[in-house]
């Protein structure tokens, strides 16, 4: 079946009020930008959609691209008919015809917005509807639950009939809700953070913290193959590699084992405070799920996020294992990051961290750790990789 249209709808856009064409601009642009190598489509934005004419390019490549954009609810694929009865009834029963697994019922929903066609909404669905089921075998209808609900628009100059539905990414248009810096390890939770971040219309820039030669090049490369994941879901993401390895060091030898965790996070959260300021971040976000480990308990969290006035936003907060598994499975990063190359983290991990760390004992110990002076040290040393192609530099520029 050959479509001519796709038409983009939006999902919580609509609830916008005086803010919805800010909103609706922002995800223009992004589509816009992501269908750039598709030559021949042309855009045209509505008040309520975004109508794509397909001029003969690939639907289903097209379709992929647009289902991964945030602030897309649906897509729906349309035919151009003649305005005339004959024209519909062969254009509806062409889609019904189509589906290769074959359909068992169905539904006309009819919309004359060209006042001027002869018939009636209702009249044209019963015609529609006699008509299908005349050309066809062991198929029936269904106004309450069918397999297809064939939308009929009858328009000014051609009627369209919707064939199609595809599921949108949903949440909001990247760039929408300012810019984050995320907590990047490589592991299976701070990806998925990062794509919720994304969903919820932030532009994401990643730090990672690498610690050579206890990490190697694998777990580097583990990472930027995380962040060019994420790169599909929003727009260029900036990946910021910080060396760690001297601070590690300096807080095995002068913390208390069961500290060591709770002092790396607070180092690493510092730091991430000043890269994001440097950065124009208004928040950091974390992949900490509570409870999951000693460092993810609310006594670790009231710790750790004592060194900075940034806010710590952790969208995993509630999920359990299973679900954040789901996600990451789901926007294929999985596979990712179950490669068996050790974080940072993991190799400095003491034997037995405390779950319930102390705000005084935490100052106490690092009363005489030079903290300033490490944590320059460290923003010196950061390594930044822009991970998408010169279209998405573009389409940042612009929406920042």
């Amino acid at each position: 079946m050959i479509y001519d249209y796709l038409i983009v709808r939006f999902g919580e856009l609509t609830l916008k009020g005086k803010n919805r064409s800010k909103f609706i601009d922002r995800l223009y642009l992004t589509v816009k930008e992501k269908l750039k190598p598709f030559k021949q489509l042309k855009l045209k934005k509505h008040f309520d959609d975004i109508e794509v004419q397909l001029n003969g390019e690939p639907m289903q490549q097209v379709t992929d691209v647009l289902t991964k954009i945030f602030g897309i609810q649906t897509i729906r694929a349309a035919i151009k008919v003649e305005n005339n009865i004959e024209s519909m009834k062969k254009g509806a029963l062409d889609i019904i015809e189509s589906y290769e697994d074959g359909i068992k019922t169905f539904k006309i929903s009819a919309k004359r917005k060209n006042k001027r066609f002869p018939m009636g909404s209702d009249e044209i669905n019963r015609s529609l509807g006699a008509h299908i089921l005349t050309n066809t075998e062991n198929i029936k209808v269904d106004v309450h639950n069918p397999d297809i609900n064939l939308r009929v628009e009858v328009m000014e100059h051609e009627t369209r009939i919707y064939g199609k539905d595809f599921k949108g990414a949903g949440g909001l248009p990247a760039g929408s809700s300012g810019k984050v810096l995320l907590m990047l390890s490589g592991g299976i939770d701070s990806p998925v953070a990062g794509y919720l971040m994304q969903k919820r219309g932030a532009i994401v820039e990643a730090v990672h913290f690498h610690s050579p030669p206890y990490t190697n090049e694998r777990a580097r490369q583990k990472v930027i193959d995380l962040t060019e994941k994420l790169s599909s879901f929003g727009s260029q993401v900036k990946l910021h590699i910080v060396p760690f390895t001297n601070i590690q060091l300096q807080i095995r030898d002068k913390m208390p084992d069961n500290y060591r965790m709770t002092m790396m996070r607070r180092m690493m959260l510092r730091i991430a405070e000043k890269l994001a300021e440097k950065r124009g971040a208004l928040a950091i976000a974390t992949g900490e799920s509570l409870g999951q480990v000693a460092s993810q308990t609310l006594e670790s969290m009231n710790t750790i996020n004592e060194v900075t006035n940034l806010p710590v936003l952790r969208p995993l907060l509630t999920m359990d294992k299973v679900e954040i598994i789901d996600i990451a499975q789901k926007i294929d990063t999985y596979d990712i990051s179950i490669r068996p190359y050790e974080d940072c983290c993991t190799l400095f991990l003491p034997s037995a961290p405390k779950t319930k760390p102390n705000r005084e004992h935490a100052n106490k110990f690092e009363a005489e750790f030079p903290i300033d002076a490490l944590i320059q040290e460290a923003l010196d040393g950061v390594e930044t990789i822009d991970i998408r192609e010169q279209s998405d530099k573009t389409l940042m520029d612009e929406l920042l």
